[in-house]
């Protein structure tokens, strides 16, 4: 949103001493100030915006392409005749693809198939759809967690970028937060300045670098409130920002709530390692454990409780004879309390398009958790595995102010909350930034100079500054690694040799 004209002031290079006898100059001093820092913060963040608004535009779409990618497979024909138990159908999926049972998903629709989720022997896994009213496999895919198929796991993978591990989480976290500073600082050089009309909400019919300042400014002031919208809604997600949200809202008793594992042990893993998709407000809760029985005492691993623990997730399923709390449909490879479990889940009213984690550990727990569009029907429910008691059992409506307030950003950040408008509309501020990124590539190509930078002047009037430093400050308050990034990037900036920044400038 970077707006190149400047406030009437003295002319580039006048002396010194005139700009500063220039009632105006002060304001002329700020407003360069802020056009540099805004174009540095675009040099570094705008490439990465567009990373994240083509795969986050084309992730709003999951379900519909996963539906369109594996029609084949996630559509039956409904029978007058009950459906068959989930053993039936996990037996089945089994006999097809031997390994290890991990998770079962019910038919979200008469006309949907079920889903098995099976670790392979080796070790790969995969998602085996099968028909419940006659348990015929219709075939199976790889298990790409809660992206549902590779192409958007690779997408996600992309938009969080977690092929660069932990700094790719600093790097978004980082990125988010320099994107609301952008939309702020380009607010401020969009503002109508002497009663400037052309070029404010339409662009001006013209050519060249005026055309494609006024595609920039006048985009960004229309989504201004979206993008920033995005990234805020993005930094629970977030390694630092998150944390301290986290935390910050459990010590103000508005996020998660005390006293859901009071009466139980818990495991050392955390929600978010243990299952493919957990709500942002649970994912560093713990996962809780199921009481062993004797007869499963010795082959307890009580340093890897947890329903699917990140030590589990590769290790075989218990082998040996069975005990006398293991039956027939646990020797096939499917726990003996499978059926129970998917039951006792429906009869506490799990909404349709739920999955169930199954434990493969003697200490592990079934997780049933539903995500669906209506918000105010997310749930995540523990079952002992031997019991079928319920050990935890979260809703929204349990949370507390802020944690009801980052699910629901969560969602409408995903485009799930309003159906497809809401899907549209973040589709749209996704091609915004885009756009945006282009032309403020296009707009310094043309006015760089050559052997140069091209970033703007810095001002004479060292107030300008000072006031960016303070900014800075409040950033590093409210943003930890926007501050650190902006203050780094400012120290380089004065201790660059004259010359130099000369030609940078």
């Amino acid at each position: 949103m970077t707006d190149t004209s400047l406030p009437s002031g003295p002319r580039a290079g006048a002396p010194a001493r005139a700009a500063a006898a220039d009632p105006r100059a002060p304001a002329s001093a700020l407003y360069r100030a802020v056009w540099r820092w805004h174009f540095y913060a675009g040099l570094l963040v705008l490439p990465f915006m567009a990373l994240l608004a083509v795969t986050g535009g084309i992730y709003l779409f999951k379900d519909e392409i996963n539906d369109a990618l594996y029609a084949d497979l996630a559509r039956v024909a409904p029978q007058e005749s009950p459906q068959l138990p989930p053993s039936a159908l996990a037996a089945a999926a089994l006999e097809a693809v031997p390994g290890t049972l991990r998770g079962y998903a019910p038919p979200a629709a008469p006309d949907r198939s079920a889903q098995v989720k099976i670790q392979r022997q080796d070790g790969l896994r995969d998602v085996v759809w099968v028909d419940p009213w006659t348990a015929r496999v219709l075939g199976s895919s790889w298990d790409a967690g809660s992206s549902g198929s590779g192409a958007m796991w690779v997408v996600r993978k992309l938009h969080s970028l977690e092929y660069v591990g932990w700094w790719g989480n600093r790097i978004i976290e980082a990125v988010a937060g320099w994107a609301i500073l952008l939309t702020a600082t380009g607010l401020y050089l969009w503002w109508p300045r002497r009663g400037r009309k052309a070029g404010v909400l339409v662009p001006r019919k013209t050519r060249g670098r005026a055309l494609w300042r006024d595609l920039h400014a006048v985009t960004g002031a229309w989504a201004a409130l979206f993008i920033a919208f995005l990234a805020l809604s993005g930094l629970p997600w977030s390694g630092v920002w998150g944390k301290w949200f986290y935390e910050g809202a459990y010590e103000l008793g508005l996020g998660m709530p005390d006293g859901y594992w009071s009466s139980y042990p818990v495991s050392t893993v955390p929600m978010g390692e243990a299952m493919d998709k957990t709500p942002w407000i649970l994912e560093r809760q713990p996962m809780p454990v199921s009481g062993v029985p004797d007869d499963h005492a010795g082959h307890a691993d009580h340093g890897a409780a947890g329903a699917t623990s990140a030590e589990a997730e590769a290790a075989p399923a218990p082998t040996g004879t069975p005990t006398a709390t293991q039956t027939a449909t646990e020797t096939a490879g499917a726990p003996a309390m499978l059926d129970q479990a998917v039951a006792r889940v429906e009869a506490l009213g799990m909404v349709p398009g739920w999955t169930l984690d199954v434990p493969t550990t003697p200490e592990g727990v079934f997780t049933a958790s539903v995500y669906p569009d209506a918000i105010s029907d997310e749930r995540v429910i523990h079952l002992d595995r031997y019991t079928g008691e319920v050990l935890f059992d979260l809703g929204f409506a349990d949370l507390g102010a802020l944690g009801r307030a980052a699910e629901w950003g969560v969602s409408v950040h995903m485009g799930q909350r309003y159906g497809l408008a809401n899907q549209l509309l973040m589709l749209l501020t996704c091609v915004a930034v885009v756009l945006m990124a282009v032309s403020a590539a296009v707009m310094w190509w043309k006015r760089r100079p050559a052997g140069g930078l091209g970033a703007p002047r810095a001002p004479a009037d060292w107030r300008a500054p000072r006031a960016i430093l303070a900014m800075a400050v409040v950033a590093g308050l409210v943003f930890p690694l926007v501050g650190l990034s902006l203050v780094v990037i400012l120290a380089i900036d004065l201790i660059l040799p004259r010359a130099l920044r000369r030609r940078v400038g």
